[in-house]
């Protein structure tokens, strides 16, 4: 978590994201800590709308410290984080 955008320090990045057919996604920031994010209400979004497929959900990548599907679909890290909720 050094990272720096000018004079800020950026908030934890996700290192590590696997999804269920729940459409939770379990991730792990940089800060070593384990979340579970609960992706059901952006699925009432219409930019998010083809996470309705559970195959193309479940094909979460990591990229830039997020989540991301495909080249169009992606979450800030921020709000993920924010989001998400704290797992042992």
């Amino acid at each position: 978590m050094d990272d720096i955008i000018y004079g800020a320090p950026l908030g934890p990045r996700v290192v590590e994201a696997v999804a269920n057919d729940n459409y939770e996604i379990f991730l792990t920031f940089n800060n070593g800590e384990h979340r579970k994010f609960d992706a059901r209400p952006l699925l009432e979004y219409k930019i998010f709308s083809p996470l309705k497929d559970i195959d193309f959900f479940k094909s979460v990548k990591v990229d830039f410290g997020t989540i991301v599907w495909s080249d169009d679909i992606d979450y800030c890290p921020d709000t993920l984080y924010e989001q998400s909720v704290l797992v042992a």
